[in-house]
Parts: structure tokens; sequence; C-alpha cells
């Protein structure tokens, strides 16, 4: 099925200024881009006359289909609280592809999340990056494995208090720990080679953490502080691995050490008040600071936290806030794609990307404005 989405002004994420314009989907992604593209025989077409066109939207970091819609305490998966230290969980072991939650993001135009577990703990498995549409959530997802969670602060503070940590010190000692554990692991299994006789004995945690010392996944590291993040920071150097940031709540502390650290940024929750000492300096100028600084910034609801449809509202709370607009725009596309390691697919509208493509009647960042469509790989998801 070709469709063709035509007269629309599209916001591409790649080009300051929106145009008026068509979209040609073939097989699932974009295939053309242009204005007054040739309509093939049998192709739909879609009259966007009136209407903004937007890439799908993206969340770099939440909870989504492990903590969903209306499930109470024993639907929630995404924490484990029996270990501090479970590198080994997978997020695709627990998303639940029928979570309400997942029809709310789409209507809301977010085509891509990425999920895992929560912040408790200071090893707490890998998340995966998925679209919402689908049952089957190994068909669903771009990224199986997306990143490796950590966390710093108060969560793992107070959720271990009882057992192994109650202070900044020590939830740095573990972590750095399963990291000295793992590269030994994968030193020997290295010198092993093809040698089973040689090789260490086999270890789920430390076989885990291999993505991370290989560079292939990032650390998530979850921190709110200036010192958690600056600890994390310390850390990814140490081991020399990958560093992704989350929440960074304190980031407009230490705007410098930000930007020259060069790492992508995960900005939010900032709805809602500060409910604990680590959120006392929320802000929502803290993206338009760092953004202004050259960072690469994502916005985020932090899922379930903030309702999963309101990311583009958090976004305009950015805007009002002083971050540009289409700033504000790549912030909720392309860089949280960046963020993920999936932006050769997703976060922008070009030819060859997914056909991901939002629909809406008016500035997606008004509130008055509404989703009129969403499109994942080229198939209409809202309204179903």
């Amino acid at each position: 099925m070709i469709t063709v989405i035509q007269n629309g002004l599209i916001h591409d994420a790649v080009h300051a200024e929106p145009f008026v314009g068509d979209l040609r989907i073939e097989d699932g992604r974009i295939s053309a881009i242009g204005t007054k593209l040739d309509i093939p025989s049998g192709a739909q077409v879609v009259d966007a006359s009136g209407l903004t066109i937007y890439p799908g939207l993206v969340e770099a970091h939440g909870h989504i289909g492990l903590d969903g819609w209306a499930v109470g305490y024993e639907g929630q998966d995404y924490n484990e609280y029996n270990d501090p230290v479970t590198p080994q969980l997978r997020a695709i072991d627990g998303i639940n592809p029928f979570d309400e939650s997942l029809r709310d993001a789409v209507s809301g135009g977010v085509t891509t999340l990425c999920t895992g577990p929560g912040s408790s703990n200071v090893l707490g498995g890998t998340f995966a990056a998925f679209k919402p549409a689908g049952t089957c959530i190994d068909q669903m997802c771009l990224l199986p494995q997306a990143a490796m969670k950590c966390a710093f602060g108060e969560n793992p503070k107070r959720c271990y208090r009882e057992k192994r940590i109650s202070s900044r010190m020590n939830t740095a000692a573990l972590l750095r720990e399963m990291l000295f554990k793992a590269r030994e692991y994968m030193e020997k299994l290295d010198a092993a080679g093809d040698d089973p006789a040689k090789k260490p004995a086999f270890d789920m945690q430390l076989h885990a953490l291999l993505p991370v010392l290989r560079k292939e996944i990032p650390l998530k590291a979850h921190a709110h502080q200036a010192n958690d993040i600056l600890t994390a920071i310390r850390i990814a150097r140490e081991f020399d691995v990958r560093l992704t940031l989350e929440h960074v709540t304190e980031g407009a502390l230490i705007v410098d050490e930000l930007a020259r650290a060069n790492v992508p940024l995960a900005i939010g929750p900032t709805f809602g008040q500060p409910s604990k000492i680590e959120l006392k300096n929320k802000s929502w100028q803290t993206p338009a600071i760092l953004n202004a600084a050259g960072c690469q910034v994502s916005i985020i609801t932090d899922s379930p936290v903030t309702q999963q449809s309101h990311l583009r509202f958090c976004a305009a709370m950015a805007i009002e806030s002083g971050m540009p607009p289409f700033d504000a725009l790549r912030a909720i596309t392309i860089n949280p794609a960046r963020h993920i390691g999936v932006e050769a697919r997703i976060g922008s509208l070009e030819v060859g990307k997914d056909a991901d493509i939002v629909l809406a009647g008016g500035d997606l960042f008004e509130l008055r404005s509404h989703i009129v469509a969403t499109y994942i790989d080229g198939k209409k998801v809202f309204p179903a």
C-alpha cells in the first residue's frame, strides 16, 4: 500500500522553517518528500490541508508498560526490591503490550518509547526501545537492549537502607565493584578464546554488563542532584564506558561541566511540585539553559510520573521558559532518538526513515491544538 499525505505544513525536525508539502509512504517508510508529488495508481491519499505534520514523538526515558495504566502495586513490574544489584533483568520480559498507557501514548503523538527498570536499584537492568503498536513486544522492539540502567541519589538509599545502602558513597562503590568484576570476567572470557576449559564460570549478572564494557550500550544513569550527576560522569570515565544522563534536575548548576562532558541529557519530569530533596531545584528553564550551552537535550515525561500523552506539553513549558520552539521540537523527536541510538530510523521526517508521523490541528505545542492522526510504520494507529 502506498499512501500520500498532501498539502500539510511540514515540521521535519531537520529544517528550522516549516514548509507546505507532501509525504509519500511505501512499505512503512518515507519514500519521498516534496510538493505536488506524483500519486501512483491505487495509492491512498490523505488531504492534510490546514493541518501540521510532525515526526512521531520520542520518549527517551520512562517506565511505561512496566508501571502502567491503573495497575496498582501488584501490577507494577519496574523495580526488583529483593536485590539492589540486578543488571540481569530485561525490560522486554515485563512490558505489557496491552497496557492502556500505550494507547494513551499514541493519542498524544508518541510513536517510540524507551522504557525499563526504575531507579530503586544501583543496577536495574536493560531498557528496551519499542513502538507502541502491536501485541508481541519482540516484534514491537527497535532495540531489545538499548541501555543498562543505573541509579544514584535518594532512591537506592531509601529502598535499600536496611539491605546494604545508606550513603551515596556505597551506591557508587557497589556500581564500581560490579564494573570491576565484569571487566575481569570479560578479560578472562577474551583470553579463553574458543577453549571452554579456560572460560570462567558463567555469571549472569556479570555477563549482562559485557555490552556496557564493550560500548555496545550505554549506562543510563538516573541522577537528579549535581553531585550525583558528576559521580556518574566520573565512573563512566574511569571504566571508559558510554553514558547517558537521565533527569539532570540540577544540571543548570553545572552547565560548563555538562557541556564539557558532551553526554546526552534527558531532562524531566518537571510537572508537579518537588516531592523529595533532590528535586528542589527543578525548573522548566533547565532544558533551555542546557540547550543554549550546546548540550544534546531531550525532554521526558518519565511516564507514568507524567502522563505519556503530555510529552508535547512538557516541551511547550520549556518554550515558555526560553527554549526556541525548533529546539523544543528536536528535544522530543531527533534528540531522544539519538539518546536511544535509533536516529537512523526515527526522529525526523526524511526519506528512508520509518513513516512515524503525526498530523495535528494547529501548533503541536499549543494547548488548544489536537492530534488528528498518528501513524506508525505508515499505518494509522490513532484514532484506531
